[in-house]
């Protein structure tokens, strides 16, 4: 299997776990010291375990069936560095009965240690509007 390969299929498998809420199974593939750009919050998580309580509470915002996917998936690789990008979607009803549909951009970078592919940065991103400061999150291209 080719390192792009490899790392669709630790991609996808994290799109599965997040789909199904397994906080377990979405965080297996990250390096202990991994850095995050979010879209909300801080300007920089560090650490496993921000990158999982960043995902705990996003996922608990829908207490019902939710849709994630990665659409229009990228990816390049060398010998042990590899990066992906994509736009990836979520439609769902929050806990405050607000139905959310919405696109963000998304880097990951991989590293690979000891034949394994691990997530070293991730950042994520919207557009927003100059004019109002709105975030843009259904932008057709």
């Amino acid at each position: 299997m080719s390192s792009e390969e490899q790392i669709e299929d630790l991609i996808r498998q994290q799109e599965a776990a997040v789909q199904r809420k397994d906080i377990d199974g979405a965080m297996v593939n990250y390096a202990n010291d991994v850095v995050s750009f979010d879209v909300v919050d801080n300007l920089q998580k560090v650490g496993v375990a921000a990158c999982r309580q960043r995902l705990e509470n996003w996922l608990s915002q829908f207490p019902g069936p939710f849709s994630y996917n990665i659409e229009r998936l990228s990816i390049t690789t060398n010998e042990d560095l590899g990066f992906c990008h994509s736009f990836n979607h979520v439609k769902g009803l929050l806990e405050n009965g607000e139905e959310i549909d919405m696109r963000w951009r998304a880097t990951i970078c991989f590293e690979r240690k000891n034949d394994k592919w691990f997530i070293i940065h991730e950042h994520s991103s919207v557009p927003f509007d100059p004019k109002t400061g709105k975030a843009l999150i259904k932008l057709d291209e």
